[in-house]
Order: structure tokens, then C-alpha cells, then sequence
């Protein structure tokens, strides 16, 4: 969903910013599905119902329509099989029975969900992994009908300054609304990081959250099965005491929830928040501001159960800069969605642009027994992905990458070439830039230059 350039983010004003947190907003709920959100209930919704509470939602979860819509949403999403080993194709081929007995288990209340597979990942730009939670498709395609039900309910309250899993909102808007703010002159940042946020959520904590605006006992318990799934490892199984795992589709809802009271409090306080999921960051006008933010979140965030990062937690001013510092591990400024922001410029930050170099190097090794026609291709699906989310980085980033990539496409024709080495020496002369233009090679500079001339005119 992209908007309107980054380049040209709109004005803030201190006194009219973001909505506060917990504020009605008017909307044309375009994103619910309206074959569970009809206009009459969407009506209830703006208007209040009695008590702030709603009832008998289980009937609208296994209602056949919502399942059908449900699995559609999981398919879209992809995602491999659970602990039961069966796909998502493997489910569509049985689609009417498998729904059925879903509805017939949701309707009965005999539902119970499978265990989850974990499955470790690597975490982009880094050796580190991070666990992943992969639940059975027909788990899934119940969670999804969860979320299309209770998602509006909680959205209506949701605060202006959250991004991150919401509908119709990504992160750039986030990203849009940080340099704004920064450009107003809030350049003091408290640069916050949850540790384990996903996997230290008190369950009962935020079951009595969700209950705060859903009184349907088969709904919570059924969100309770959710939270309370066994984890399969390997060999081993064990039942988290604590969070929502990382992966379930309705992960995302529950969290976001659990932090409503935080970006509630952040708003009445005066403070300018901007959050994606667990990250955030506070933008403030002065140090003293920022010290206070400071210790507002730490202290909501205990109260919530949760722990703030000691290292990766910091106050820094952003127009703190070396300017002859050009690199990307910078130690100035901060970090946020994959952008280190320092001084008037954003450029990504040293593990985003390792992600990609590491993605690059995969798909251009020497030894590879593909055409350079097809290696270019792949590159080209990263690069084009890779520009579009940071485009609007500092000019000086993309040209050192498309010297790097073309070098590391040199080795390969090398290679070709009965040569062995990395490229060097008349190498550029043999394959100049123009060669590796005129085969389709995405320039990431020249596609930052197209989009400046482009926002000129």
C-alpha cells in the first residue's frame, strides 16, 4: 500500500499530530470482510453497543462463508505445513470436508487445535536465528476467522501512532510519520527495544484484555486453546507459560492489543510515539523530554509485564552527526524498520544492507551451472523489491551496491571464461557497465535518479 512519496512527508503540527490513542475515528471499513461485518453490525460498531461489550460472536467464526473466506486469506499467505504434514494444497483439494468438520467441531465446541511446529529461521543481516511458529493449515484457517471477526472491534480503538499488522497501514507510513516528526524538530529519540516481546506476553494478562471488549465464553476459550498450544521442536514438546507465538495469524492481533494501554498512556502523556508491532521509538523536542519519555515507558512497560532492552534501549539526538562519517554502522543517530536515520538523512542500517548482500550472494555464486540471463533475472526480483522499500535513502547508498554486484557478476563470466579469481584488472574494460545495462541489470542508482526526476516533474 504505498502512498504518497517519502520524500515529501506531510507537515506536523505539534498541537494537531496524531489522533490520541483510544479516540474514535470515523472510517469506511473498506478492509472488513463483509460477509461477517454486515452494515448493521458495522453501524453497532461506530455507534457503541451496550456496555462497550460484545456477544455471540462464536456462531459468525464457524459460519461456512467465514471459513471459505478464512482458508482464502491462509492460502494467499502461503506458509508450509504443521505438525500433521498436511498443505495448504493438500487441504484445498478436500475443501468442503475439511470445512465442514471445522464447523462441525466449532459448533460442538470438540475443536481442539494441533501442536505447533517450530521451525528457526535466519534473521536477516545476521548469524543469529530467530524460533518460528508454524500452526497446522486448519488452525490457521480458524485463527484467520478469528481475526476477521474480533479485528474491527479492537481496530475502532487502536492508536493513530501504531503501524504495524493493522489494515491499510505498512511501514511506510510509519516511516513517513518518523521523518515528519523529525523535520518538526523532534530530533531527541528515545530508541526502545522489547526484549522477547512475543514470548513474554502473560497470557492471563491479555486474555482479561481481549475480554475487555468480547464477552463471548466460546470466542475466549477458544483463544485461550490458541495460547495455551504445545510447542514441537524436534523431539521435544513443552507448553510456553508465557506470550503468543510468532507465526499464528492471529499473533499479530494479540499483540498489538497487549500494548493498547501502553500507546494510550504515551498519547495522554503529550508524546510523540511511532510504533510497529513491539518496535518503537519516542521523538522528542529536548534531552529532559526524552528522559522523562523515557522513564514513562519503562515503567508502563513493568507494569505490563514486559522488559525494555538495557543495551539496545538508548536516547540519542539524531542531529548528533559526524558528517564525515559515511558509513553504514554509523554509531550516531538510531535505528528504525530497517533504516538507520542520522542528521537530515536515512540510509539502511548495516544489518538491513547485509540481509541483502547475503541474499545476492546466493544467487550470484561463481559456480552456479546457470546463464547470466537467468542470474540477472533472479537479482533483478531482490533488487526491485530491495529499492522499492528503500528508496528514498541517502543518494551515496546504491551506487556502491551496483559496483559490488557487477563486480561479483565479472567473477561469474570469469568463471565462464576458464579465469579463475574474483574480477580485476581489465575486466571492466572487457565487460563494461553498458554490457550488464544492455542485458536488463537492475541499477539501483539509476532507479534513485529516475524517481528524483520523476518527483521534479
Amino acid at each position: 500500500m504505498t502512498r504518497s512519496d517519502d520524500t515529501h512527508p506531510a507537515e506536523v503540527s505539534p498541537e494537531t499530530g496524531a489522533k490520541q490513542a483510544g479516540e474514535t475515528r470515523p472510517t469506511e471499513w473498506r478492509w472488513v470482510e463483509r460477509t461477517v461485518w454486515t452494515s448493521r453490525m458495522l453501524k453497532a460498531l461506530e455507534e457503541g453497543v451496550k456496555g462497550g461489550v460484545w456477544f455471540s460472536l462464536v456462531d459468525k467464526v464457524f459460519r461456512r462463508s467465514t471459513l471459505e473466506r478464512a482458508f482464502e486469506r491462509v492460502r494467499a499467505r502461503r506458509g508450509g505445513p504443521g505438525v500433521d504434514g498436511q498443505t495448504i494444497e493438500q487441504f484445498a483439494e478436500r475443501l468442503p470436508d475439511e470445512l465442514e468438520r471445522l464447523e462441525r467441531e466449532l459448533r460442538s465446541g470438540s475443536y481442539r487445535p494441533r501442536p505447533i511446529k517450530r521451525r528457526w529461521i535466519p534473521k536477516p543481516g545476521s548469524r543469529e536465528k530467530r524460533p518460528l511458529g508454524i500452526p497446522a493449515v486448519r488452525d490457521r484457517v480458524v485463527q484467520a476467522a478469528l481475526v476477521m471477526v474480533l479485528e474491527p472491534i479492537y481496530e475502532r480503538e487502536f492508536a493513530e501512532h501504531s503501524y504495524g499488522f493493522r489494515p491499510e497501514r505498512d511501514a511506510k507510513d510509519a516511516l513517513r510519520r518518523v521523518q515528519a516528526l523529525l523535520n518538526a524538530g523532534y530530533i531527541w529519540v528515545v530508541d526502545a527495544d522489547l526484549k522477547s516481546y512475543f514470548d513474554s506476553i502473560p497470557k492471563d494478562r491479555l486474555l482479561e484484555d481481549v475480554s475487555s471488549r468480547v464477552a463471548d465464553g466460546r470466542v475466549l476459550s477458544l483463544i485461550r486453546l490458541f495460547l495455551e498450544q504445545p510447542i514441537l521442536d524436534g523431539l521435544e514438546s513443552w507448553t510456553p507459560i508465557t506470550g503468543t507465538p510468532q507465526g499464528a495469524v492471529l499473533s499479530p492481533l494479540l499483540s498489538n492489543l497487549y500494548l493498547h494501554s501502553v500507546d494510550v498512556a504515551v498519547a495522554a502523556a503529550g508524546y510523540e510515539m511511532v510504533r510497529y508491532a513491539d518496535d518503537f521509538v519516542i521523538l522528542c523536542r529536548s534531552r529532559e523530554e526524552a528522559e522523562s519519555a523515557h522513564a514513562l515507558i519503562e515503567r508502563l512497560c513493568a507494569e505490563r509485564g514486559l522488559t525494555l532492552h538495557p543495551t539496545k534501549t538508548r536516547i540519542v539526538n539524531v542531529m548528533d552527526t559526524d558528517k564525515r562519517v559515511r558509513f553504514y554502522g554509523s554509531p550516531h543517530g538510531c535505528d528504525f524498520l530497517g533504516y538507520h536515520f542520522e542528521g537530515r538523512r536515512r540510509w539502511p542500517r548495516a544489518k538491513s544492507l547485509r540481509a541483502l548482500k547475503d541474499k545476492l550472494r546466493t544467487k550470484t555464486r561463481r559456480a552456479n551451472g546457470r546463464s547470466l540471463q537467468t542470474i540477472i533475472a533472479d537479482c533483478n526480483r531482490t533488487l526491485r523489491g530491495w529499492f522499492n522499500y528503500f528508496q528514498h535513502s541517502d543518494r551515496w547508498t546504491f551506487q556502491p551496491l551496483d559496483k559490488w554486484l557487477r563486480r561479483r557478476l565479472r567473477s561469474i563470466l570469469r568463471q565462464y571464461s576458464n579465469r579463475h579469481g574474483i574480477s580485476k584488472g581489465f575486466d571492466h574494460n572487457r565487460w563494461p557497465n553498458a554490457f550488464f545495462r544492455a542485458r536488463g541489470l537492475f541499477s539501483l542508482e539509476a532507479a534513485r535518479d529516475a524517481c528524483v526526476q520523476s518527483g521534479r516533474g
